[in-house]
């Protein structure tokens, strides 16, 4: 098996085909992962004229833990510059669950283990 094989064990389903991984830590009892999104034209621009412009702000999503440990992502979502319209694009993310700050696999979880209730 390859890094990236590894890797797409723990990560959430599919990451690794627009996303790289920059560096991974343990930082205050919590792993930390930081990706990149890869210079990959979203689907829905094929034959559009683009340049890259860069990354929006990271944003951190809590993921499922790891080894007892709280897991975080930390993702930088590329922009592009439409040439023919100048408006900045980027491919369509769905990763995070509405009204969170985890992955939707991670609320999907903790919603079918009755996690989510005050205790």
């Amino acid at each position: 098996m390859e890094e990236k094989d590894y890797l797409s064990l723990l990560l959430p389903q599919g990451l690794l085909e627009f996303f790289k991984v920059t560096s991974a830590e343990l930082k205050d009892n919590a792993y930390h992962i930081y990706l990149e999104e890869l210079n990959i034209h979203p689907e829905h621009l094929q034959g559009v004229k683009l340049t890259s412009k860069g990354f929006y702000d990271q944003v951190s999503i809590q993921d499922f833990p790891l080894r007892g440990k709280a897991c975080f992502l930390h993702v930088k979502r590329r922009k592009w510059l439409d040439e023919q319209t100048g408006k900045n694009v980027s491919r369509d993310w769905n990763l995070v669950a509405n009204g969170t700050r985890m992955t939707k696999e991670f609320a999907l979880f903790l919603k079918r283990n009755d996690w989510t209730r005050p205790r």
